[in-house]
C-alpha cells in the first residue's frame, strides 16, 4: 500500500508532467477558460446546477433518481492529465434537494502507460442514508475503499438500469461527448473544503 507522502509526490509529479504534456489539449473552449470565475460558493452552485441539468437531459430517469436520493455530490469539472503517471483533480458540492450541504475536492492518481488530458463531470448519487452518513461523517472518503460505487448504467430501454438505482452509491461520468459508459472511479479521494 502506498504511503500518503509517496502518493502526494506521485500526484505532484503527475500534474507537473501532465501539465507540460497537455498544453493545448483541453475539452473546454479558450473563451470558457478566459471567462471562468474564481471558485466561490455561488459560482460553484451555478456550475453544479448546470451539470445536473446536463445529466437530466442526457440520462432519462436521472432527475427522478436524484430526487429520490438522500444527496448528490457533483464535481462539474474534474481535470486530468497524464504522461505515464496520471492525476485528476476537481471541486464540487454536496446537495440534498436544492440545499448545498458542503463543498468537496476530489483527487485521483494512476500509474501505467498513458498520455493526454481530459475534462469531465463526475456525479455521485447517495441512494441510502447509511451511505450518506458514512460519507459526511468520515475524515476523507475513497471510492471503492470506504464504499462500493456502482457505475451508473442506462438500460436497453434508454432509462436508468434498475440495479443502478438500488445501489447505496452510484456514479455518473460525463465528457463533452456525453455519458462515459463504464467509467470507474475507484481510488478517487474526496475531502471537505471551504470555498
Amino acid at each position: 500500500m502506498m504511503t500518503q507522502s509517496v502518493r502526494s509526490l506521485l500526484i505532484a509529479a503527475s500534474v507537473a508532467v501532465g501539465g507540460v504534456a497537455m498544453v493545448g489539449c483541453t475539452t473546454t473552449s479558450p473563451s470558457d477558460v478566459q471567462t471562468a470565475p474564481r471558485a466561490t460558493s455561488s459560482s460553484m452552485d451555478a456550475q453544479v446546477d448546470a451539470t445536473l441539468a446536463r445529466l437530466y437531459s442526457t440520462v432519462p430517469g436521472s432527475r427522478e433518481l436524484v430526487a429520490r436520493s438522500k444527496a448528490v455530490l457533483v464535481f462539474p469539472t474534474v481535470i486530468g492529465g497524464s504522461f505515464v503517471l496520471g492525476a485528476e483533480h476537481g471541486r464540487g458540492a454536496l446537495r440534498s434537494g436544492s440545499r448545498t450541504l458542503g463543498y468537496y475536492s476530489t483527487t485521483a492518481a494512476s500509474i501505467g502507460w498513458q498520455a493526454g488530458g481530459q475534462s469531465k463531470a463526475v456525479i455521485y448519487v447517495f441512494n441510502t442514508q447509511e451511505a450518506l452518513d458514512k460519507f459526511v461523517n468520515g475524515n476523507g472518503w475513497s471510492a471503492g475503499v470506504d464504499a462500493t460505487v456502482a457505475v451508473g448504467r442506462v438500460g436497453a430501454n434508454g432509462t436508468i438500469d434498475t440495479t443502478t438505482a438500488q445501489q447505496p452509491v452510484s456514479s455518473w461520468v460525463m465528457t463533452n461527448a456525453g455519458l462515459e459508459a463504464g467509467a470507474s472511479l475507484q481510488g478517487a479521494r474526496i475531502h471537505k473544503i471551504n470555498l
